[in-house]
């Protein structure tokens, strides 16, 4: 079973995007391996996830694109904004990740990245799958009911 990601800890990125353009499925909690910079970097609340992905490339789990900016006090040891990260997940998720990407044609989104209790970085990770255009109409139409909805009830009661 895939361990369900509780985000008690400092949040950090959010994907906002994520929840409206996929269907979410199964989550999970990663790790990252980062460097000291990088690090520095998000404890300053420095990141975005927005534009990134998650990729399964010779039996490990990559986050491309995902932006943490340089440390500024760093000097010359600062790392590059945009390279790629590894994830550290356990061998079964990380099968269990690449079969649903592979056989069932979904996607791996980052979701929020954030510091856990003992003060750590971790990724919530989840399986995908696209939304259609009407799909995402649909889910945009029950979030104005419900905004009208608690209006009406805030209003009434």
């Amino acid at each position: 079973m895939a361990k369900k990601s509780t985000t008690s800890g400092k949040l950090v990125a959010d994907n906002r995007r994520a929840r409206f353009d996929y269907e979410i499925g199964e989550t999970m909690e990663a790790g990252l391996a980062l460097v000291g910079t990088e690090v520095k970097s998000l404890r300053r609340n420095k990141a975005n996830i927005a534009e990134s992905y998650v990729s399964p490339e010779r039996g490990e789990i990559w986050l491309i694109n995902g932006n943490i900016p340089e440390y500024v006090e760093a000097n010359q040891f600062n790392h590059d904004p945009r390279r790629k990260r590894k994830l550290l997940l356990h061998q079964r998720e990380i099968a269990r990740l690449s079969q649903g990407v592979e056989r069932d044609g979904m996607t791996i989104v980052p979701l929020r990245l954030y510091f856990n209790d003992r003060g750590i970085a971790k990724l919530a990770i989840a399986l995908a799958k696209g939304k259609k255009s009407h799909d995402k109409r649909e889910t945009e139409k029950k979030r104005d009911w419900q905004r009208e909805k608690n209006r009406l009830l805030k209003e009434l009661g």
